[in-house]
């Protein structure tokens, strides 16, 4: 009952954070990151590069925006004609400038990395014993006999050990997987830096 309680409860935390991260609405950036009309017509009759990057420099300075294009001008969306703000890109996806995991998911992406971690481990850590319950024939045969007699003890012993034997290698696949994602985005948020 204790482990069914445990497993219960890691599997609601893991679809709910699941369905947080996948359905939580992006924040789409402020008024204030749009230019005006006369901005906009302004940088739009422009045919200089380097005043239209003076123009949005200009527009810029009010505004918290700290990344720049690779040769130092502000970033700046031409399809929804605004100024980008920081970590924000132009969703193929969605058709607008956001970000699809940002700000205001991202919580709820890093918890879905952790309980599906959590959740993957939990299965591996109860199946364990009855893995090795199913599978030890005897004390005296090596580990190495044991491998090689694996595919005759499927044969012969039923399905109940395939199906042990599958969702324990399947848990420690994905947990090993889910361990370097998980800990690769803990080390993006300890630099404050994205993927973008």
């Amino acid at each position: 009952v204790a482990y069914l309680v445990v497993f219960h409860i890691l599997f609601v935390l893991f679809v709910w954070t699941y369905w947080k991260s996948v359905f939580t609405l992006p924040i789409q950036p402020g008024k204030k990151f749009h230019m005006s009309y006369a901005d906009q017509e302004r940088y739009e009759n422009e045919e200089r590069p380097e005043v239209q990057r003076q123009i949005l420099a200009e527009i810029a300075r009010k505004l918290p925006v700290y990344t720049r294009t690779g040769n130092g001008g502000i970033r700046f969306c031409d399809r929804c004609q605004l100024i980008k703000p920081d970590r924000c890109h132009h969703c193929s996806v969605c058709a607008m400038v956001n970000n699809c995991i940002g700000f205001s998911n991202y919580k709820f992406f890093l918890l879905f990395l952790a309980y599906s971690l959590l959740y993957c481990l939990y299965i591996a850590a109860t199946v364990f014993k009855y893995f090795i319950k199913y599978w030890t024939v005897s004390h005296e045969i090596r580990f190495l006999f044991h491998l090689l007699s694996v595919s005759w003890a499927l044969l012969t012993n039923g399905r109940s050990k395939f199906h042990i034997l599958f969702l324990l290698f399947v848990a420690i696949m994905f947990f090993v997987s889910l361990m370097f994602l998980f800990g690769y985005h803990c080390w993006l948020v300890s630099r404050n830096r994205s993927t973008l």
